[in-house]
């Protein structure tokens, strides 16, 4: 499995090094807004070629797939790209920043037949799948997520610390993770709201929003991000249910009494985005649907999209 990545930052070099431990995977091109940054991801991790066009790799014969870490805006036109050149593609989260594109990059799946897959993660983590597997096992069912997503990023960084080329948004990356993650855990969302803080007078979006989500299956999620909390960082998931109270935290699970959960069973990796990528390349390798298709998780952005309309009107 040849593959191609586009966007060689923090985030793509977690791809990198998951890419690098299956089996059977050879990194191809790398591609990046830089020269000097491409060519030295690429020389780090084996790629023949490098550059700083997404069409250059889409032109090689021997890339069977590309995986997108690429700025936000991106996202659906280059899926869209890769697909038209009969490329297999894992965008990374979000799908897209609005949902006529995430509905352009579904039809274009179903058009071509080829695998189109999202980056989001948390249905990877060990620590989710452990929940997710209770509950399919009717074990454990969820009454009420509390979930906190939180950073401190008042300046277009990433998380290397780096200047960012585009503005990240709590909306329409960060609260995906959430929205997408209930649903696959609770059932559809029928009900959301929320409401947003003061924006920022440089770039331009909201520091601090607070997110309600009801599920078919009655559940409940209530979730706080915010880019102004100087630590902790990241998310952290509070499930509540009718069984056990579960934390999670990226890949770790704990109980409610902070008692640690042995997780190492779960899958073949404790490495979230290691799972992910080998879930990608096992759909292409069995032409299958992987988990987190486009057609799976596209109900997350018909939710953002209503939340987007529900803040713009105030």
């Amino acid at each position: 499995m040849r593959i191609a990545l586009a966007g060689a930052g923090a985030f793509g070099e977690k791809h990198l090094d998951g890419l690098e431990i299956i089996d059977g995977v050879e990194i191809v091109s790398v591609i990046s807004r830089r020269a000097e940054q491409a060519a030295d991801v690429a020389a780090k991790y084996g790629a023949r070629h490098s550059g700083t066009e997404l069409e250059e790799a889409l032109a090689l014969d021997d890339v069977d797939a590309v995986i997108l870490c690429t700025p936000t805006q991106m996202h659906a036109a280059q899926a869209i790209a890769c697909m038209n050149a009969g490329k297999h593609v894992q965008v990374e989260i979000p799908l897209a920043d609005s949902w006529a594109d995430s509905e352009a990059v579904l039809a274009k799946q179903r058009e071509t037949g080829l695998v189109c897959m999202v980056g989001h993660t948390r249905r990877f983590n060990p620590s989710h799948q452990y929940v997710h597997n209770k509950i399919v096992a009717g074990d454990f069912n969820i009454q009420q997520m509390d979930v906190q997503t939180y950073f401190f990023r008042r300046k277009n960084m990433n998380a290397k610390g780096e200047a960012r080329s585009w503005t990240d948004h709590l909306l329409w990356h960060h609260a995906a993770h959430t929205v997408d993650l209930f649903a696959y855990q609770a059932g559809r969302i029928v009900q959301a709201n929320a409401i947003e803080g003061p924006i920022h007078p440089e770039l331009g979006i909201a520091m601090d929003m607070s997110i309600q989500l009801k599920s078919e299956s009655g559940a409940i999620c209530t979730l706080s991000l915010s880019f102004n909390n100087d630590g902790p960082l990241g998310t952290f998931f509070r499930y509540i249910g009718d069984s056990a109270t579960y934390i999670a935290r990226y890949d770790d699970l704990v109980t409610a009494k902070e008692e640690p959960i042995d997780v190492s069973h779960v899958d073949v990796s404790m490495n979230g985005i290691e799972l992910q990528d080998r879930e990608f390349i096992a759909a292409i390798r069995e032409g299958r649907e992987p988990n987190s298709s486009v057609g799976q998780v596209l109900d997350c952005y018909r939710v953002l999209d209503a939340l987007e309309k529900q803040l713009a009107g105030g």
